[in-house]
């Protein structure tokens, strides 16, 4: 008589396919197998998984797309490539190649746009710490410095007391559009009155020539009316400086925050509902910007430049993720849990996206509710709480979009190597932009003390006592 093997008894929930508060259901059984026509199984089986996947045509495109929308509502425009949101050299230069400026925050930014080639008059210096020293080379560069507080402002003051030549400025200010909360840390306060107290400071200084007004409203910023606000507070402070009859700005900055096709955490709405299109959001700044700035062409002055400074906006949805399932698990409730390869040491957005995830091959049975962990030896590492997906198998490929985003700025060397990215460039040539670390990259920075040298070289503390 045959028996059959016992398994321990288990409670399978009832499941609705996680209709949520619209009745929408958030099921994603398509595969994605290639990406921009390279199969996800060649660049596995090339450069390993986990694997950053760029798209050399889709950042082209984006930025190509942004630009216009803004050029052809007749605003002289300017873009900034923000480089904290992605700055490998190879994503910069291809924006760089079409026509954006670089944006920095920091000596080590500003250091590695110009290694890049990029002039210092086509960079914008932004942040609260730029050291004297870097202050010095952007200032004998000519990059556009952003001044975000008073003792900045004074020390650009004495350099160029020192060098006996006037130097070019722009003042950050911060205030309250009504739509958006408000990002107070950085810059002059409009509504207190330290903007104002800065401005005069500006206009009151031998050393010193206002050329600009620079703001940025916050992040992922879901409403065009905020920037229409932003850009008529701006334009409104723009007349009150100069009204002295000698200040003339050169141009408006309204920072960036543009929001990417992502699936922000807390937002019922699909992304393709919730996120505005970019066309609303030029619209809306451009109608304000060509209303606030009426006055100069009735005086016979040009506009000023319009630059906006958007980086999630171009580069998200130009970079993929590819990970491997390393392992499964049945929860205690009942549900199930992938381990994969890629956790929240490369995917830090992963806090606040859920991220798309799918497939790289054809899917096999019906998508259950499933949580995806990382390979960290952390409880934090979820790649996604809860997502729709068939049944995972080990070695089955995901692929996480989009991910282009702060994640290869933000990423951490924590227990895992960090992996290669690639570029698949538009003839679907593949290159490394940025190696796969290893063990000697690791190390490389490490100096060890001499009696450090062997592990075996037992040195006995001196007696107590």
């Amino acid at each position: 008589m045959s028996t059959n093997e016992w398994e321990a008894p288990r409670i399978t929930p009832m499941e609705f396919h996680q209709l949520n508060k619209f009745g929408q259901r958030r099921v994603r059984s398509d595969a994605q197998e290639a990406i921009d026509g390279v199969p996800v199984a060649t660049l596995v089986e090339r450069f390993g998984s986990p694997l950053f996947v760029t798209s050399e045509q889709r950042l082209r495109s984006n930025v190509r797309r942004l630009h216009q929308a803004f050029a052809s509502r007749g605003v002289k425009v300017i873009h900034g490539w923000s480089y904290k949101t992605n700055y490998n050299g190879a994503v910069c230069n291809v924006l760089h190649q079409e026509g954006s400026w670089a944006e920095v925050v920091s000596r080590f930014e500003y250091e590695k746009a110009r290694r890049l080639g990029v002039p210092g008059n086509r960079i914008l210096f932004n942040g609260p710490h730029k050291p004297r020293a870097i202050l010095e080379r952007a200032i004998s560069e000519g990059a556009h410095l952003h001044v975000d507080h008073l003792d900045e402002l004074r020390t650009i003051e004495d350099i160029a007391r020192r060098r006996g030549k006037p130097v070019p400025v722009a003042l950050r200010v911060n205030f309250d559009t009504g739509f958006s909360e408000p990002w107070s840390r950085f810059g002059f306060h409009l509504e207190s009155g330290q903007a104002r107290e800065a401005i005069a400071t500006v206009q009151s200084s031998p050393h010193l020539e206002l050329v600009g007004l620079h703001s940025h409203i916050g992040t992922f910023i879901l409403d065009p009316r905020a920037y229409a606000a932003q850009v008529r507070i701006l334009c409104g402070l723009m007349k009150e400086v100069e009204a002295d009859g000698h200040t003339r700005l050169d141009y408006l900055d309204i920072g960036g925050g543009f929001p990417s096709r992502n699936a922000l955490q807390g937002i019922y709405l699909p992304p393709e509902q919730a996120v505005p299109d970019r066309e609303e959001f030029a619209e809306a700044i451009c109608a304000a910007f060509l209303e606030g700035t009426a006055h100069r062409l009735e005086r016979g002055d040009e506009r000023p430049a319009l630059v906006f400074e958007s980086g999630r906006a171009v580069v998200d949805d130009a970079q993929v993720l590819v990970t491997s399932v390393v392992g499964r698990k049945q929860l205690p409730g009942g549900c199930p849990a992938a381990i994969l390869d890629a956790g929240i040491n490369l995917l830090f957005t992963a806090f606040w996206y859920n991220h798309d995830v799918r497939l790289a091959s054809p899917p096999r049975g019906e998508p259950r509710e499933t949580v995806l962990y990382g390979p960290m030896c952390m409880n934090i590492d979820v790649v996604r709480a809860s997502v729709q997906l068939p049944p995972l198998q080990p070695g089955d490929r995901l692929v996480i979009s989009p991910v282009g985003a702060y994640n290869n700025t933000q990423w951490m060397q924590f227990i895992e190597y960090r992996p290669a990215v690639v570029m698949i460039h538009p003839d679907r040539a593949v290159s490394v932009i940025r190696t796969a670390e290893d063990l000697d990259s690791m190390c490389a920075h490490e100096r060890m003390p001499a009696h450090l040298a062997h592990p075996d070289n037992v040195i006995p503390f001196p007696a107590v006592g």
